[in-house]
């Protein structure tokens, strides 16, 4: 049996790079991987981590890229590959332009396709863009899907899909079994100073949706609560991309109560996060990661597709409004009790066996 993992952004590599290694320890299982290179120098931090090599290399990322850029040129390149190898089945995860790029190819050679972190919706195909149409495309297509949650199973039954549909939980908690140490040093060296005596706070915001007037707010938000709270420093690894990296540098670059980062590999990332009081993210995958740590997580965002942690309590949505956030993030500083109450809430993305048991329904299911 030959299946063919395709990805191109770092986040998608952190989900995906346990399953490969799961995958490869299955002797029923040719395993290929290719990359598409949506995200270049990110994509290789991670896969260098897990030890994980690319079959094949597409290496479309441009100057400035646009995401139809990104979609005719995952499906041009990805055509020829796919002829030559016919592999099975081909997997995509989530819903970058990658995903949904790569699952239309392999509709198009009318080859079976897999959708790990399947289900995942806001209804508002503008919110995340493009995320949310991306995911929900991928999921026209696919033949499999492979749910995190039993909310995410729940989804796609609303959505008329009801065969192959399994519940495994969410490969990012797989990761941690590779990432997060005792004593670790971290690779970025200004990491390795972090004060004791203060609340490290990780941030991240990057998301289309909040660039322009969102990210402006979420500055505001983090200059006011360094002036209110001086026991305080954030470290915010910040996008590459100019649309965020000068707004940002602009607005905290001269707080000492913020630290500004390029951009972590997922080491640091986690052990980052796990030294951290709590989280402050738009990103979708940091939603399921912090919980797993007991830190309590922010959501710089008007919706989520991660309902789940929202219900069991150990994420708060805030959007970008700088007066919400602040009110919550006070309340995280100084009510025990609610702070107490999100980080000890129960993870709602699995039990770190995801991989595993992905592969068992491949095998099962594919003979």
């Amino acid at each position: 049996m030959k299946v063919m993992l395709v990805f191109g952004t770092r986040p998608e590599a952190i989900k995906m790079c346990p399953l490969v290694l799961e995958l490869k320890k299955r002797p029923e299982i040719e395993t290929l991987v290719c990359t598409t290179g949506q995200h270049k120098e990110l994509l290789a931090q991670v896969m260098e981590i897990f030890k994980v090599k690319a079959d094949y290399d597409l290496s479309i990322m441009a100057k400035q890229q646009t995401l139809s850029h990104i979609t005719t040129a995952v499906l041009e390149g990805l055509q020829p590959v796919l002829q030559q190898e016919q592999p099975d089945i081909v997997l995509v995860h989530g819903d970058t332009t990658t995903s949904f790029a790569a699952a239309l190819a392999a509709f198009y050679q009318k080859i079976p396709v897999g959708h790990v972190e399947a289900g995942l919706r806001t209804y508002n195909k503008y919110s995340p863009f493009p995320e949310e149409m991306n995911r929900t495309l991928v999921g026209k297509i696919a033949s499999w899907h492979f749910a995190p949650t039993e909310g995410n199973r729940l989804a796609l039954e609303k959505e008329g899909v009801t065969e192959n549909v399994f519940v495994t939980g969410n490969t990012v908690i797989d990761c941690f079994a590779t990432t997060v140490k005792e004593n670790y040093v971290f690779h970025n060296s200004l990491l390795n100073s972090l004060p004791a005596d203060k609340k490290i706070i990780t941030m991240t915001a990057h998301r289309r949706e909040n660039w322009g007037e969102g990210i402006a707010n979420i500055c505001t938000a983090v200059n006011n609560l360094c002036a209110e709270f001086p026991d305080v420093l954030f470290v915010y690894p910040v996008h590459l991309n100019p649309v965020v990296k000068d707004r940002v540098t602009a607005a905290l670059g001269n707080n000492p109560q913020v630290m500004l980062t390029s951009p972590l590999d997922v080491e640091d990332m986690h052990n980052l996060m796990d030294r951290s009081y709590f989280v402050l993210t738009d990103s979708g995958g940091l939603q399921e990661e912090a919980p797993h740590l007991g830190k309590p997580v922010v959501v710089l965002r008007k919706e989520t597709e991660r309902p789940e942690a929202v219900q069991a309590g150990t994420a708060i949505v805030a959007g970008t409004d700088p007066d919400n956030i602040e009110k919550i993030c006070t309340k995280l500083f100084t009510d025990k009790k609610f702070y107490s109450s999100m980080a000890e809430a129960i993870n709602p993305y699995g039990d770190g066996t995801a991989s595993k048991q992905i592969a068992d329904i491949i095998i099962a299911n594919m003979k």
